[in-house]
């Protein structure tokens, strides 16, 4: 450990990427007192960085970089990033090849020429991929390529890690500081010494940490996000179920799920399928693995056929609501609330859906219009949740972005026919609305929605003329 000790507190941290996970990882690291170089090919990045302004979409990524003042820097020049670091945190993309797997042409391309760089320079050097890859990719092809372009060992000359990070976009900089348990995959313990003194010293939780060798924690990253799509997919299947039970109420049964302490609470709230930039992803990769090993994957593929099986489901719910004509607004365009991101994200799915139907779709997200625009030709962009309710007959709550609770019965109201509202993740309160809209809460039985509408309307049946 003291080996560990020395070389952190006499070196820097160089970054490989300062993307949605890079430029984060760079600002915490920085703010905990660390040396950092950040380096990516992306010009604006590195002048955005060195001007102490966020390069993406994540809350509270402003405040990090300003408090990171002098600590951070960034350049293009990885070389130089290397020779005045001691350790290397590969942050760089690997998006879903053909097969279902992962493509590693970025950490190769990283890979090498950090191999090169250490060629030039003398002294231990830690080298942490933190990208999502297939199992034996870290051993078999970052190692080679580090041992064959630097010309050094490993485990002797420099180190290897893989250190995936457990943390969702709008959240990156609480998951880091405060994560559930730190994932170690080590060459040697020396390099795992390393890398767990820079988690103690990041993390303000104390976090448990996993040390194991690479093929186990490349498998173990894989397997805790796809158990947490499985228990997503478990709790919309429930969901499902109370819509067409008189009086089910899928909130009601998930909150008793999640007591039992061989379940628990999170990832219980049934609504819209997963989606982002990992979780479809990832489950299709382990199912893709298991077939490459000759196993079985029958529980990850039901995953995410389940999990696509949902926007066709809503769609036909929407489609039902329209009766021959009008318009649907479909409120949320990224995959979760605080970020701009949108792959898979079920709002857009949704939207795309509707338009290949031909139905006339309009949109809003707090964030995400601009990555959405490409993706959604024919819909109308308008600038407000309250626009967007304005000019649709049916509106769907896609995403549950804190400024989506805002809405009140005075948004709805509308001579007959009345607006129809699909809140897919249960974030209004019903009573108030059923007198002015139809609301229709997923995961609701139909019973308990007519009580709650009989129960509000009493009284008060003028409001929506």
């Amino acid at each position: 450990m003291s080996f560990a000790v020395n070389l952190l507190n006499s070196e820097a941290i160089s970054v490989i990427g300062l993307g949605k996970l890079g430029a984060p990882l760079a600002a915490c690291l920085a703010s905990k007192g660390f040396t950092v170089i950040g380096v990516d090919t992306d010009p604006d990045k590195i002048r955005l960085i060195n001007e102490k302004k966020p390069p993406v979409f994540e809350p509270h990524l402003d405040e990090y970089l300003r408090a990171s003042v002098p600590r951070l820097t960034a350049t293009t020049d990885l070389e130089l990033a290397i020779s005045a670091s001691a350790v290397t945190f590969i942050v760089v993309p690997t998006p879903s090849n053909e097969e279902g797997g992962f493509s590693t042409r970025y950490v190769v391309d990283a890979a090498q020429k950090i191999g090169k760089a250490l060629s030039q320079k003398s002294g231990f050097h830690l080298v942490v991929l933190t990208s999502t890859v297939s199992p034996g990719s870290t051993e078999e092809e970052v190692q080679p390529l580090l041992e064959t372009c630097s010309g050094k060992q490993c485990g002797v000359d420099f180190g290897l890690c893989y250190g995936p990070e457990f943390i969702a976009l709008g959240s990156v900089i609480r998951g880091f500081l405060n994560p559930d348990f730190v994932l170690i995959g080590e060459s040697d313990p020396d390099s795992g010494d390393i890398l767990a003194s820079i988690y103690r010293r990041a993390c303000e939780n104390n976090p448990p940490i996993a040390r194991m060798n690479l093929v186990n924690a490349e498998l173990t990253k894989l397997a805790v996000n796809t158990f947490v799509t499985t228990k997503i997919t478990y709790a919309n299947m429930v969901a499902e179920i109370c819509e067409r039970l008189p009086g089910g109420d899928a909130d009601v049964v998930t909150s008793a799920l999640g007591l039992d302490s061989r379940i628990g609470p999170k990832y219980l709230k049934g609504g819209l399928g997963y989606g982002g930039p990992c979780f479809p992803r990832d489950n299709v990769a382990l199912a893709h693995l298991a077939r490459q090993v000759g196993a079985s994957a029958t529980l990850a593929e039901a995953t995410d056929a389940a999990n696509r099986e949902q926007i066709p489901r809503l769609v036909e719910l929407v489609a039902s609501r329209l009766n021959g004509g009008g318009r649907v607004g479909v409120l949320g365009l990224s995959y979760k609330p605080n970020t701009d991101v949108v792959d898979e994200a079920q709002g857009l799915l949704l939207a795309q859906s509707l338009l290949a139907k031909d139905l006339p779709v309009v949109v809003f997200d707090p964030a995400a219009m601009g990555n959405a625009r490409p993706f959604l030709d024919g819909a109308v962009f308008v600038s407000s949740w309250r626009e967007c309710i304005q000019h649709s007959d049916v509106i769907v709550i896609a995403t549950p972005w804190e400024e989506f609770k805002e809405i009140e019965p005075a948004h709805l109201i509308r001579a007959n026919p009345r607006r129809v509202l699909v809140d897919c993740w249960r974030i209004l309160d019903g009573e108030k609305l059923n007198s002015v809209v139809e609301y229709i809460p997923l995961g609701v039985g139909l019973q308990q929605r007519e009580t709650l509408q009989v129960a509000s309307t009493t009284g008060s049946s003028n409001l929506g003329g």
